[in-house]
């Protein structure tokens, strides 16, 4: 018999948790949240609307914190990994759950993700995908259930113990690219990525966390670092000397004119990738060296 827990990593999530908890709640589905060290009401809100939850003295990041989550789901046969501003929409949970029995080669589902203009998420490549090759991006949307290149990270359902024996998201991940190399490795222990139709959800996207000083900076430095390290970690070719080349001359540009809003995204993507290049780790920007895993 199928049982099914969703993991929520929440980090300043209070905004949004409400309407996430109670769109699972609806489905029938039972929640862990994996909180990231938040400073606003997430476990309280989490706690009221009666999820199990998982306190991190400190933010773990994105990844690391979901492989927390799927660990503590003892006794489910599936996980649903998503995020805090996502609402599945009725008969979401049943239809992923459908769709693992018709499709047993899937080793993850995703839902049609509908952004807020409307429009439905689907990534027609991937920098990692080893098949289903689509180099020019053209981008073609399923009209039924699909194999995919990738699969977003923002809500995707999987066999707990495929996830579990596949080491869960790379720990030396904080942030960006662990559904893209969890994917890869999914893809190369040779099961499928199915996007399911008939299972819909809603993304508030950009909504997960409030908004932080540095925040932009931050997640740039991170983006940049997480590509080079995934590039190299599958042989492709190191991108870290042609990003800082690229965004290192803008956030000068930027600081000259008195940008701050350049300084913050060029700055963050040349000093993550010159991180990358200098070979130091992701974790100890967070100060998260001896939890790497």
């Amino acid at each position: 018999m199928q049982s099914l827990v969703a993991i929520v990593v929440a980090h300043d999530s209070a905004e949004v948790l409400p309407d996430c908890l109670a769109a699972l709640a609806r489905e029938g589905v039972p929640a862990i949240v994996v909180d990231n060290a938040s400073r606003d009401a997430s476990v309280r809100i989490a706690r009221a609307a009666g999820a199990r939850v998982v306190e991190n003295p400190r933010n773990e990041g994105y990844g690391r914190a979901n492989t927390l989550g799927v660990r503590a789901a003892e006794g489910a046969t599936h996980v649903l990994i998503l995020n805090p501003d996502l609402v599945l929409q009725p008969g979401a949970a049943a239809a992923l759950l459908a769709a693992s029995k018709k499709w047993p080669d899937a080793g993850l589902l995703a839902p049609r993700i509908v952004e807020p203009d409307g429009r439905f998420f689907y990534q027609p490549r991937s920098l990692l995908a080893p098949y289903l090759t689509n180099p020019r991006g053209v981008r073609s949307l399923p009209e039924g259930d699909a194999c995919a290149p990738f699969l977003s990270g923002a809500c995707l359902m999987a066999e707990r113990k495929l996830f579990l024996d596949l080491g869960g998201f790379d720990p030396k991940i904080f942030l960006f690219y662990e559904d893209d190399d969890l994917c890869r490795r999914v893809a190369d222990a040779g099961r499928a990525l199915v996007h399911v139709h008939e299972a819909v959800a809603l993304h508030g996207r950009g909504r997960s966390s409030a908004p932080e000083r540095g925040r932009v900076f931050r997640t740039r430095w991170h983006q940049a670092w997480s590509r080079a390290y995934v590039s190299r970690k599958y042989g492709l070719p190191d991108p870290s000397l042609g990003m800082l080349a690229v965004n290192a001359p803008k956030a000068l540009l930027s600081a000259l004119v008195f940008r701050r809003s350049g300084v913050e995204r060029y700055g963050g993507s040349a000093a993550g990738a010159f991180a990358a290049w200098r070979g130091r780790a992701a974790l100890s920007r967070e100060n998260l060296e001896k939890a790497g895993g």
